[in-house]
């Protein structure tokens, strides 16, 4: 099984309630992917970290194997999820990649 974590800092210039539904959306909208990727077999997006943390986003999904975390990264629903929810709403990124 591969797992797949990214942190993601949302813009600044995001206000409360509206940074709020962003959030929402790039829950709802990337844990919905589950079934329609090929090998995605679950993710989990937390939108509500502690106030210690410097991440507002946290995305941990899993999959099958490295072949469908390649698959994952390029298929055309994961493209258009990050594309429409996430990247015009952020300005970090960071991901890391591993074996289980």
């Amino acid at each position: 099984m591969e797992h797949n974590v990214i942190l993601w800092k949302l813009k600044e210039e995001l206000a409360g309630d509206e940074k709020v539904k962003i959030a929402e959306g790039i829950k709802k909208n990337l844990e919905g992917l589950v079934g329609k990727v090929p090998g995605l077999t679950s993710v989990s997006v937390i939108i509500s970290p502690l106030a210690s943390s410097n991440a507002d986003v946290m995305l941990d999904s899993v999959l099958e194997s490295e072949e469908a975390l390649k698959g994952y990264q390029t298929h055309p629903a994961h493209v258009e999820v990050a594309d429409t929810y996430v990247r015009p709403y952020t300005q970090v990124r960071m991901c890391i990649d591993y074996e289980m």
